[in-house]
């Protein structure tokens, strides 16, 4: 349908979702069967034409076994246990094997391979099923975890992916999420010291913490207060006892904080991350926004008293955000040369090849565009081999959608700020400004 938007075509390509095989393996088939074929016709064909002298009629007892190497079925293991059987009969006339004696031997080992074959195959069954079950298991745990954040909320458009340095691997040490709350859109990414399962509780309570914090502090600042206090707790022993892992000795997390103002920019606490991208799709010009010096991360040092003025990242209708963690940057190719992300940004922002679905090319900056667009630049760039997980962030404000009404503006109140569905303040709200309202630095795009 012409309506749909990029996102809605690629669906899970975002996600990196993997399909787990299937419990039967991978079925009967003219590839899997071709081998244990061949080799019952290799071992007739020597018998027949080979010089005399030369029997190797037992090699027919490995046909089973090659049948259940390369089917897993025990359904396999019967069939090629049975062709290796019928091969016996043209080989009557083989003079070695013209005595009942020798061909009952014969039977009776390709008989035992294929019951040892048939269990070897129904071991394997139920491992693979198992293994499909804990892969189904980690799918759900990752989507509860590392959520995907909402196609959109008020006038955003949000789209984000996550690329983990392990293999198999679908849970590393970074983490993002978005939610909308009373006090306007919130989003947060981070990454954790350290990769394994240390990394991934840490992950766990932060993500906890900051849904809980989002929806109850007035402002920014109280919830990077909750997430320190989150995080202490954490590492004092009991969460991570809790979750059945050692603490970590020196673990601190970097962690950048995002809340939608009334006049569309974002407000900004940054805790020792990597700032975002800026892309103007209308100038073709992308970069990092101007870099203020951030707060040391999260676990090193205590948060100052009183906490700095938030940096404000103004976001013009039409333009993106890029959030990234530090494995964007820090991927190499094999000549150890880094990734150019300012570059790839340049690059998402030419357009695309015309879909031949719809006739059309896609939108290059739709938040899901650019972060399908850098994922799959990471992996060229880096031949799918990276270095630290890599966690991907855009936001883009719609055109169409001016700042919230003015009593917003007039009263400043938090509530009134972008992405909040609340009705508009009130008379009372129009007479006094925001109780705590402080005035904050702004921060100028590129």
């Amino acid at each position: 349908m012409a309506g749909r938007t990029p996102s809605a075509r690629r669906g899970p390509r975002l996600l990196g979702s993997t399909r787990p095989p299937r419990a039967g393996g991978p079925g009967l088939n003219l590839v899997t069967c071709a081998p244990p074929a061949l080799w019952v016709v290799g071992v007739l064909a020597w018998e027949r034409y080979a010089p005399s002298g030369t029997q190797l009629i037992q090699l027919l007892a490995a046909t089973p076994a090659i049948a259940c190497a390369g089917t897993g079925h025990r359904r396999g293991v019967v069939v090629g246990g049975a062709c290796a059987l019928f091969a016996l009969y043209p080989l009557g006339g083989v003079g070695a094997y013209e005595d009942l004696g020798s061909r009952a031997g014969t039977c009776l080992a390709i008989l035992s391979v294929v019951v040892a074959g048939y269990l070897a195959a129904g071991r394997r069954a139920r491992l693979t099923h198992e293994l499909v079950r804990v892969r189904e298991v980690a799918a759900v745990t990752q989507r509860a975890l590392l959520r995907p954040p909402p196609a959109r909320a008020g006038e955003f458009t949000l789209a984000a992916g996550h690329l983990s340095a392990s293999r198999h691997a679908a849970l590393g040490g970074d983490l993002y999420d978005a939610v909308p709350t009373a006090y306007g859109l919130r989003l947060v990414i981070g990454d954790v010291r350290g990769h394994g399962l240390p990394a991934v509780a840490t992950v766990a309570a932060l993500l906890g913490t900051f849904r809980e914090a989002a929806h109850d502090e007035p402002d920014l600042a109280g919830v990077l207060r909750r997430l320190e206090r989150g995080l202490e707790r954490h590492l004092s022993g009991t969460g991570c006892r809790d979750a059945g892992v050692e603490p970590l000795a020196e673990e601190f997390v970097t962690v950048l904080l995002l809340e939608a103002r009334a006049d569309g920019s974002f407000a900004a606490l940054n805790c020792g991350h990597p700032w975002p991208y800026h892309l103007a799709p209308a100038a073709a010009r992308a970069g990092p926004v101007a870099e203020a010096e951030p707060l040391p991360p999260l676990g090193l040092f205590p948060l100052p008293v009183p906490l700095p003025r938030p940096s404000v990242l103004p976001l013009p209708p039409g333009d993106v955000l890029l959030l990234h963690t530090d494995g964007a940057e820090d991927a190499r190719d094999a000549a150890g040369g880094a990734f150019d992300l300012a570059g790839a940004l340049r690059e998402v922002l030419a357009p695309g090849p015309a879909d031949s679905g719809e006739g059309r090319a896609p939108d290059p900056a739709h938040p899901a565009e650019v972060v399908h667009r850098v994922r799959a630049a990471l992996l060229r760039h880096s031949g799918g081999r990276l270095s630290d997980d890599v966690a991907l962030f855009a936001v883009r404000r719609e055109r169409g959608h001016g700042p919230p009404g003015e009593p917003g503006r007039e009263c400043g109140k938090a509530s009134c700020t972008a992405g909040n569905r609340r009705p508009p303040c009130g008379p009372a709200d129009r007479r006094r400004p925001c109780a705590g309202a402080a005035p904050e630095r702004r921060t100028a795009a590129p």
